[in-house]
């Protein structure tokens, strides 16, 4: 509902809207396709301006279909008596149209909070970005596997992983199968299957680890200067490493220990606050780590001990520096950009790596980024976790058992543990 209030009498002065939907009048000097197909599949659109209703927009078969009423359904519209419109079919909806009906309703989803905002705008983006230019002017029910061909050659023209085109055609079944509940057509046709050949992150040996913690303690002490380089934020953006990120702070020496300790993500080091972190001192010592959801997981995660000094180590800082409180970051609290922070971070890591004389990548052309520890936390308690499950480990990391096989697992090899894959159960006296 529009109107406008008046504080003086306390009335609310409503302007009857006669269409479901309204754009700005802004949206209308730059009209896009989703404006087109919105007018199009859902009746009058109005347009407004400061909360009111300048006029509507309609598609020529509605007007056409007004015109053939005798102008009636014009003359006695209301909210309460809608104008009745056909409903669309395979032969008058485009796959334009009907993505559009499916964006609409993640919104809503996303409104709700069962969905969220950032998946709206990557499926958004990645319509927008590759799958309407090749089948958006292609009529709904004449989507076949000619087409879905189409899509997947332009993928690989403009050679998009096995992975990323997989994500793409998830979008594609969503349209078709809210195409399909709509009976705009009778069956969705056969989508080709992407074979995905699951790559690993690249991990750190015990020794690495031990170096890496070595090199980045030296630096620290040193106040040596990094070289003055250009570097990638998110493979397309880039900054200058400012002089003040030039030295190496103790942060990036906790952070290494605390990551490879507490099976967190980068996103998830980059908003950590003091008060999402608890000290647990009983039988066990450990933090627990109540982390805003990633990944649709809510449940706390659980340190191993030594993440509980170096937590301490970083508040004694923050509070001589008088960043300790709840809403302070944990790592440079200072820096209220926080993905420029992430990127900083990934810049002392391949210092530090320079330094140690270590690759930065291994031996399967894998990069070493931050994201390297987690993985690097996850196979040392495969490797080292005396009996530890797989559900167990899965649940804390805020992962699956699948994602751990298939992406942390993958990498062991028997020899890595042998003493495991030889012991034996001790048998109990009676």
């Amino acid at each position: 509902m529009n109107g406008d209030f008046h504080e003086d009498n306390m009335l609310c002065i409503v302007q009857k809207i006669h269409a479901n939907y309204t754009v700005s009048l802004s949206e209308l000097r730059n009209p896009s396709a989703s404006l087109s197909g919105l007018v199009k599949s859902s009746g009058p659109v109005a347009v407004m301006e400061h909360d009111k209703a300048l006029f509507y927009v309609v598609s020529r078969d509605w007007l056409h279909r007004l015109h053939e009423s005798g102008g009636d359904a014009g003359r006695n519209l209301s909210p309460a008596t809608p104008i009745e419109i056909a409903p669309p079919t395979s032969s008058s909806l485009t796959f334009a149209e009907v993505a559009q009906k499916m964006v609409l309703l993640e919104a809503s989803r996303a409104l709700r909070g069962a969905y969220s905002s950032e998946s709206v705008a990557i499926i958004k983006g990645r319509l927008n970005a590759t799958i309407l230019p090749v089948l958006g002017h292609v009529l709904i029910g004449e989507v076949q596997a000619e087409q879905l061909q189409a899509l997947i050659n332009r993928m690989a023209a403009l050679e998009r992983s096995a992975t990323t085109m997989s994500q793409h055609l998830v979008i594609v079944r969503k349209v078709l199968k809210l195409a399909w509940s709509r009976k705009w057509i009778s069956e969705i046709p056969e989508i080709p299957k992407i074979t995905i050949q699951n790559q690993p992150r690249s991990t750190f040996s015990v020794s690495q680890y031990k170096q890496m913690l070595r090199t980045a303690k030296q630096l620290v002490r040193q106040g040596a200067l990094a070289p003055c380089v250009k570097e990638s934020v998110s493979g397309r953006e880039r900054f200058w490493v400012t002089p003040k990120f030039r030295t190496m702070p103790q942060d990036m020496y906790w952070l290494i220990g605390f990551m490879v300790n507490s099976f967190v993500r980068p996103s998830d080091i980059k908003l950590m606050q003091h008060k999402h972190i608890e000290v647990i001192r009983g039988e066990r010592v450990y933090l627990r780590l109540t982390l805003p959801t990633t990944k649709k997981h809510d449940k706390p995660v659980v340190t191993l001990r030594p993440a509980v000094r170096i937590y301490e180590s970083l508040l004694a800082k923050a509070r001589s520096d008088g960043y300790a409180g709840p809403d302070d970051y944990l790592f440079l609290p200072k820096e209220k950009n926080r993905e420029h922070v992430l990127a900083v971070m990934n810049f002392w890591l391949k210092w530090i790596l320079r330094e140690a004389g270590m690759a930065l990548s291994d031996n399967r052309g894998q990069a070493r980024t931050l994201y390297c520890l987690r993985h690097t936390a996850i196979t040392f308690r495969l490797l080292y976790g005396q009996g530890i499950d797989m559900l167990t480990l899965a649940r804390n990391a805020r992962t699956s058992v699948d994602m751990i096989e298939n992406f942390y697992a993958s990498t062991l090899e028997g020899e890595m543990n042998v003493g495991m894959l030889q012991s034996r159960r001790v048998m109990r006296q009676k």
